[in-house]
């Protein structure tokens, strides 16, 4: 039975052209049936050379047969768009990575044809990643886009005076952080915004989310490390009775009269990890554990 992938990505920088080409021409001299996301399809039609005979989609129910894996090309940014195509389809996803730190995205470039032999024969393995779902009885959010792998962020709308967020973990008041910001981040996240601000790295799997509060006014208000079978109420007061909400790589701006409420969803994303991509390993090349700075 032929292998089918899905190809999403977004616009690139013309530098990693021949990378693309390289790819492209692996997947042609094979038996696939390749579909790409059509936005991207037509970006690289005057961009790249890109096979005629490949299929293109705007939906995952654009592909007649069953996807085998969704392959993203860009960076982390790309691959978190790529999930809110995937949704609770269970479709594994595999990144090469054309941005910068790649903890999503860790094939990388040079890397191509290794990296795509072994997955086509079936080497490798699967990490299940929690996802965040957002809701609130005031406004439809981001519809069924409401979810996101990375965090769910609260944010002052300019850059005047801090905003008040009420959080209420499972019915009992958790504290009201004074911020610029509030992060429910995933552990998949926890290497993302959250660990900028100062929260720790969770591993997949804990089951356990963490609140890292940005730029408190307290500086006692430190991150904390919840359980992923919680819920977590946030009512938010502004000076500009209006805050934003980020959820991934998508946005909205609410008045502070929407009141959310912020859970683990009822799916799990599946990302495709070769044997040699152990979480430790990738942990210390891109975070550049034990290189000493002295020496350069």
């Amino acid at each position: 039975m032929k292998t089918t992938i899905a190809i999403y990505g977004r616009e690139f920088n013309p530098s990693v052209n021949s990378y693309v080409e390289e790819l492209f021409r692996f997947l042609a001299a094979r038996d696939i049936d390749v579909y790409i996301y059509a936005p991207f399809f037509a970006f690289l039609k005057d961009e790249s050379y890109c096979p005629p005979h490949f299929k293109t989609f705007n939906t995952l129910k654009d592909v007649a047969q069953p996807i085998d894996f969704m392959l993203g090309l860009g960076g982390d940014g790309t691959m978190l768009s790529a999930v809110s195509l995937i949704r609770d389809s269970g479709i594994p996803i595999v990144g090469i990575n054309f941005g910068r730190l790649g903890f999503l995205a860790n094939i990388a470039k040079n890397d191509i044809h290794q990296a795509l032999e072994e997955i086509l024969n079936g080497e490798y393995t699967i990490q299940s990643r929690c996802v965040l779902s957002v809701s609130s009885p005031e406004d439809e959010l981001f519809g069924d886009e409401n979810f996101a792998l990375n965090d769910i962020t609260v944010f002052k709308y300019d850059t005047s005076a801090m905003i008040t967020v009420q959080a209420n973990l499972d019915q009992q008041l958790l504290n009201d952080y004074w911020a610029d910001g509030l992060i429910i981040a995933t552990p998949t996240g926890s290497t993302a915004y959250s660990l900028s601000c100062g929260g720790p790295i969770i591993m997949p799997g804990s089951g356990n989310f963490v609140i890292t509060p940005v730029s408190p006014h307290n500086l006692n208000v430190r991150p904390i490390v919840i359980s992923a079978e919680s819920e977590l109420d946030l009512k938010i007061d502004s000076r500009t009775e209006k805050y934003i909400l980020s959820c991934d790589s998508r946005s909205k701006t609410l008045p502070s009269s929407t009141t959310l409420r912020i859970r683990k969803a009822d799916f799990e994303v599946n990302l495709i990890r070769l044997k040699k991509d152990q979480y430790f390993s990738i942990l210390r090349e891109k975070l550049l554990w034990g290189l000493d700075v002295r020496n350069y």
